[in-house]
């Protein structure tokens, strides 16, 4: 029988498939040694935690406040531009042909003026918002190490494909960062 060189194409396997083979194949060689003893693995859906822990939705609310303001103007000074090119669609057929082109280039300003702040805007909040994450996300990490030592975790995942509920501790994650900070602490 002959074995076909196609056989075992590596280039015909996707290329996350080969990253994650190559990555269990490492743990487990890592791993070897612990194979004996038992080994605690958990895992946190690092969304959920940024989607249901209190200082995620205070950084949301914080955000809202901070920019919802500026929105406003915006969507004030998107509706002026609306009514001041449905009167100039309006007035049109009366209109001298001068007036209609002063008025034409005032609305495409106008238009460029509310696109540059409106992309002002979206810049700045994804700016803060990533500055308000980053502390949720530090303050997360935190307690995750926290919990790891105390119930003496051998790793902690937080993207992967699948785990059980059994390994899931994302509940109690948010249920620390939930809790009243304590004097002095983080």
């Amino acid at each position: 029988m002959k074995t076909s060189a196609k056989m075992f194409n590596m280039q015909a396997i996707p290329l996350a498939i080969r990253r994650g083979s190559v990555a269990a194949v490492m743990i487990t060689a890592c791993m070897a040694p612990a194979l004996a003893q038992e080994i605690k693995i958990g895992y946190v859906n690092s969304e959920r935690v940024l989607r249901e822990a209190a200082p995620a939705k205070a950084a949301q609310t914080k955000l809202e406040a901070e920019f919802s303001k500026r929105e406003k103007e915006l969507n004030d000074q998107a509706l002026k531009l609306k009514t001041a090119a449905d009167k100039l669609e309006k007035d049109t057929p009366t209109l001298a042909q001068s007036e209609q082109a002063r008025r034409q280039r005032e609305l495409v300003e106008l238009d460029r003026d509310i696109q540059r702040k409106r992309r002002e805007f979206q810049e700045d909040l994804n700016q803060r918002r990533n500055e308000e994450l980053a502390s949720v996300v530090e303050r997360a990490n935190f307690v995750i190490k926290q919990i790891a030592d105390a119930e003496k975790y051998d790793v902690i995942l937080q993207e992967v494909v699948f785990a059980s509920n059994r390994v899931d501790i994302t509940d109690k994650v948010i249920k620390v960062l939930n809790a009243p900070a304590a004097p002095g602490g983080k």
